[in-house]
């Protein structure tokens, strides 16, 4: 299985994903990012681009490693990616249902605000590069994307609960759905 963490920067998929690693036996971060580092390594470059996730071979290579990884491993690929592209995220998880390897697809969403906050905080200087992202995620997640996963808003959570409740849902333990001080939070 795997249990992919979307959202934009500031949601806490990194954070997450290795708490949600600890809490689900024989299972293991991959995080698809790499791959897009792997291709923007290649000398001559591909062709020009502001995100690796517009260049075909790194959605099919995304499938293809976590094909290749769970049928070598076995167990549960935990995948903290974002993928606001709704082309991209037919293209990603029609390969994986071809290989029958079921996605517990989750959206950790969390208001404008706070995502800004959490961005400026993590950065000194503020990341043009992820804050540019903000806009394209509220669409998105108006648009399609929340319609295509599971929500869990980490406004008000810590990163423990939202791994909990992550894992709760994943492994068919119920909704799981738990509340935080606001000083607990991301």
């Amino acid at each position: 299985m795997i249990v992919w963490l979307n959202g934009t920067h500031g949601a806490g998929k990194t954070t997450t994903s290795v708490l949600v690693q600890q809490l689900i036996p024989d299972s293991r971060v991959f995080d698809a990012e790499k791959v897009g580092e792997a291709l923007m390594d290649i000398t001559p470059g591909l062709p020009a681009t502001d995100n690796f996730q517009h260049w075909p071979p790194w959605r099919h290579l995304v499938v293809e490693t976590a094909r290749r990884v769970l049928d070598y491993t076995g167990g549960t690929l935990v995948m903290p990616m974002t993928v606001l592209v709704e082309q991209y995220w037919r293209e990603i998880s029609g390969g994986l249902a071809r290989h029958a390897i079921p996605v517990r697809h989750f959206v950790l969403h969390a208001d404008q605000d706070t995502l800004r906050r959490r961005i400026e905080r993590e950065h000194p200087v503020p990341s043009p590069f992820r804050l540019k992202y903000l806009e394209p995620y509220a669409e998105a997640a108006r648009t399609w994307l929340h319609a295509e996963a599971e929500v869990v808003d980490t406004t008000h959570l810590t990163p423990a609960q939202a791994a909990r409740q992550i894992v709760l849902r994943a492994t068919g333990g119920g909704s799981g759905t738990v509340v935080a001080r606001p000083e607990d939070c991301y």
